[in-house]
C-alpha cells in the first residue's frame, strides 16, 4: 500500500466500518478479548515469578544449636561454612532474638500467654541462619551440614538432620505452579490468537464479498493490486489496533485498581510489577494484534480476492 493511497484506504476502511458495524464489532470484540486474556496470562505469570523470587530471596537454613555447645566451637562452624562455595552468609541467632522472633510471628495475646507459661525460661535454641548463592543449592548445602562431624558435635539434637530446618519443599511447589503456569499461558497464546486471525480472515472475507462490485469496475479501469487491497489490509489493521487498545486499557485498570486491592488483602505476598514488564507487555499485545490483523487480512485476499 503506497502513501498516496494511504487516504483513500482509510476513508474506505471507515466506510465499510459504518456500513457493517456488527461484522467489524464481532472482530474488534473478538481481538479484544483474546489479547486481554492473554495480557491477564502473560502479566500474572510475571507476578508469580516475583513470588517465587521474593521466596527464594527468604530460603536459608537454620542449623539448631545445644545449649551446651561451646561459643569458639560455634565460631568455628560458622567461619568453616561460610568458606563453602554455596553459601553467601552466615549469620548467628542468639537463644533471646529466636525467643523475640517467635514472639513476632504470633498474635500478642497467644505470644503473652505462651511467653508467661514458660517462667521466665527460654526453650528456643541458638541457631545459624545460612543463605545460598543460589537457592537451588540448599538441599546440597542440607546435606553436606548434616554431614559434617563439627555440625554434630554442636547440633541442638543427636540426630543432626532433626537440628536442619529449610524450606525447598515451598519452593519446588512455587516452581511447579509456575512452570504449569507458562505451559498454559503459551497453549492459550496459541489458541486465542488463531481464534482472532480466523475472525478477522472472516471479516475481510465478507468485507470483499460486499465490494465485490466495486473491485470489478476499478479492475475494468485500470487500478492497481495495491490500490484495490489497500482497504482491506486498512480495515484489518485498524480493527486489531482498536481491539489491542481496548485490552491495553483494561489492563491497566485491572493494575491500577485490582492489584492495590490484592496487595492489601494479602500483605504477606508481593504484587508489584516492573514498569518495564508492563510497558513491554503492552507493546508486544498492540504489536501481536497488528500482526493478526494484517496477516489475517492477507490471507483472506489471497483467498478470495484474485487481483
Amino acid at each position: 500500500m503506497s502513501p498516496s493511497n494511504f487516504g483513500y484506504s482509510l476513508r474506505e476502511a471507515f466506510h465499510h466500518f459504518r456500513r457493517n458495524w456488527s461484522t467489524v464489532l464481532g472482530a474488534v470484540v473478538t481481538i479484544f478479548l483474546s489479547l486481554f486474556i492473554i495480557g491477564l496470562f502473560v502479566l500474572g505469570s510475571a507476578l508469580i515469578g516475583n513470588m517465587v523470587g521474593s521466596v527464594e530471596d527468604q530460603v536459608t537454613i537454620q542449623a539448631f544449636l545445644s545449649d551446651d555447645a561451646s561459643q569458639d566451637a560455634v565460631d568455628a562452624l560458622q567461619a568453616k561454612i561460610e568458606g563453602w562455595d554455596e553459601v553467601e552468609s552466615v549469620t548467628y541467632k542468639s537463644k533471646d532474638e529466636a525467643l523475640e522472633e517467635y514472639k513476632n510471628t504470633m498474635s500478642n495475646r497467644n505470644a503473652e500467654d505462651a511467653i508467661s507459661a514458660l517462667d521466665g525460661e527460654n526453650p528456643v535454641p541458638a541457631s545459624l541462619v545460612i543463605k545460598m548463592k543460589q537457592p537451588e543449592d540448599v538441599s546440597k548445602v542440607a546435606d553436606k551440614l548434616i554431614a559434617d562431624s563439627d555440625f554434630a558435635s554442636v547440633a541442638d539434637d543427636s540426630d543432626p538432620s532433626s537440628s536442619v530446618q529449610y524450606g525447598q519443599e515451598t519452593v519446588e511447589k512455587l516452581f511447579s505452579v509456575t512452570n504449569y503456569l507458562r505451559i498454559a499461558a503459551l497453549v492459550l497464546v496459541v489458541l486465542l490468537t488463531f481464534v482472532a486471525f480466523v475472525f478477522i480472515n472472516n471479516t475481510i472475507r465478507l468485507a470483499i464479498t460486499a465490494r465485490r462490485r466495486e473491485i470489478a469496475i476499478e479492475r475494468l479501469v485500470g487500478a492497481s493490486n495495491g490500490f484495490i487491497r489497500g482497504p482491506f489490509l486498512m480495515e484489518g489493521a485498524l480493527e486489531a489496533l482498536i481491539g489491542s487498545l481496548l485490552a491495553v486499557g483494561c489492563l491497566q485498570l485491572v493494575i491500577s485498581k485490582g492489584l492495590p486491592r490484592l496487595a492489601q488483602s494479602l500483605s504477606f505476598l508481593s504484587f508489584s510489577l516492573a514498569t518495564s514488564t508492563i510497558i513491554k507487555t503492552y507493546g508486544a499485545l498492540v504489536l501481536l494484534g497488528l500482526l493478526i490483523g494484517l496477516f489475517g487480512s492477507m490471507i483472506a485476499m489471497r483467498r478470495y480476492l484474485k487481483v
